[in-house]
């Protein structure tokens, strides 16, 4: 139980953090799916005639946009003819309203959902229209629910985590050999400029789908050859992981920046989405990716002959070499897959952007160590979990996603990452040290 608890005692740290965000934004909701258009049309067919005017309102791009759209074409199939939808702002409604006063005529009903039933313009209009006093508003029957607890809202903390999580499976081997892999950021971006440059050359807007994947080959293909080069530096020459991977970010980031001349590359394939935005049996295509991923390397660094010899080289380098591990190919090894991950992570954000910019994934070798830090991965190396990754970087998608949700200022939001990856490296410390199962320990026999 100690060594569970120690390995992956960070899921029930996600757990906390998920309940106390679901309190934090436990609120009234108004339903928007399909029953609640069901609710609309038997209230609407039970009160008003055909040949009332009937608004369907909706905010737009928000989850209330296509549901008046869809309120409103189910209507006019209904016979209600003068349905009129309003997808937009609360000017949009004003001037609507205003239409049909200049018209002579009066809306029977407003029918909407979301936000759309707290607008200003709505509460205004026994003053700004009286001849309007008879207008109802329908909305669907509300209830209580936490926002983070969402479909929406969950779809886009794993949304977010995809890139980040499949970067870090590479950076967790990384820091269990005692190394560190700063350029991955920056290998983003060059995979991103490279495998549209080459999808542009081979056709553009015209290409194939075989050439997106031509395209990713190319960016993931040059992405390796630099993390090659590095972990040869590392190796050989045994130069500092954070020197050398330094110089490599900035290397990587102004190839991408020189190649395209500071400009994104969008004559890109039609097909070059389905990467990134696609679904295959209704889950994402990255997510997808993700789940097999994971367990990929999970099998690889659990049971296979390469994996032991990962955390035996970050366990003690110099019992390693006289044990006869390869040390030297096996740190090459993992700066080379921690640039494919990158290289990977490009091709997903270029599917997702439908564009190639040199500009991405800024910070995001930030991001990634703090998940495997989080995640229980020790910087002194020679411990940690490719699951627990997986589980760091769910706690920084949900601490930011929840801070949102509460509208916590950007910057305030950098000084609770900041300290959350400092307290799971002064935790880190503590465990390898033997104090904070001691003091665990010394806990439980004060509570006895």
């Amino acid at each position: 139980m100690q060594k569970l608890f120690s390995d992956y005692g960070m899921v029930l740290v996600l757990i906390v953090l998920c309940l106390l965000f679901s309190a934090l934004t436990f609120k009234e909701q108004t339903p928007l799916g399909s029953n609640a258009i069901i609710e609309i049309l038997e209230q609407i067919n039970s009160k008003f005639d055909k040949s009332d005017i009937i608004l369907a309102v909706g905010v737009a791009k928000k989850d209330s946009a296509p549901f008046a759209e869809k309120v409103g074409e189910k209507l006019k199939e209904a016979g209600y003819s003068k349905t009129r939808v309003v997808v937009g702002t609360p000017r949009d409604l004003k001037l609507a309203l205003d239409d049909i006063k200049a018209e002579g005529s009066r809306p029977a009903a407003i029918a909407t959902s979301g936000d759309v039933v707290k607008w200003r313009v709505i509460e205004l209009m026994p003053q700004s229209h009286p001849e309007f006093m008879g207008c109802e508003l329908l909305s669907p029957e509300s209830y209580m629910w936490p926002d983070f607890l969402k479909r929406s809202n969950l779809l886009a903390i794993v949304d977010r985590i995809v890139v980040i999580a499949i970067i870090a499976i590479g950076m967790t081997m990384v820091i269990i050999t005692a190394g560190i892999d700063l350029s991955v950021g920056s290998l983003i971006a060059l995979a991103a400029v490279i495998s549209t440059l080459i999808m542009k050359k081979l056709g553009g807007l015209q290409a194939s789908g075989w050439v997106v994947l031509i395209g990713f080959f190319g960016g993931m293909l040059c992405c390796g050859i630099i993390g090659a080069v590095g972990g040869v530096i590392v190796s050989r020459f045994k130069v500092a992981p954070f020197i050398t991977t330094l110089s490599v970010m900035m290397i990587a980031r102004g190839l991408a920046f020189m190649i395209t001349g500071g400009y994104s590359i969008y004559q890109v394939p039609k097909a070059l989405p389905w990467l990134g935005q696609g679904r295959l049996l209704g889950m994402p295509n990255t997510v997808i990716l993700l789940i097999v991923l994971y367990v990929a390397a999970h099998i690889f660094m659990a049971h296979t002959r390469t994996g032991r010899y990962i955390y035996a080289v970050g366990g003690n380098q110099e019992a390693a070499r006289l044990s006869g591990v390869p040390v030297k190919s096996v740190i090459v090894f993992v700066y080379v897959i921690s640039s494919l991950a990158a290289g990977l992570g490009g091709c997903i954000q270029t599917s997702q952007l439908n564009t190639g910019a040199p500009n991405i994934g800024v910070m995001y070798e930030l991001y990634v160590i703090a998940a495997v830090v989080v995640g229980g991965t020790s910087l002194s190396g020679g411990s940690g979990r490719i699951l627990g990754t997986l589980i760091g970087a769910f706690i920084i998608s949900v601490i930011q996603n929840g801070m949102n949700l509460l509208a916590i200022e950007s910057y305030k939001q950098q000084v609770v990452l900041g300290a959350v990856i400092l307290g799971a490296v002064l935790l880190d410390k503590a465990r390898r040290a033997g104090r904070l199962p001691a003091f665990l320990l010394k806990k439980k026999e004060t509570m006895n």
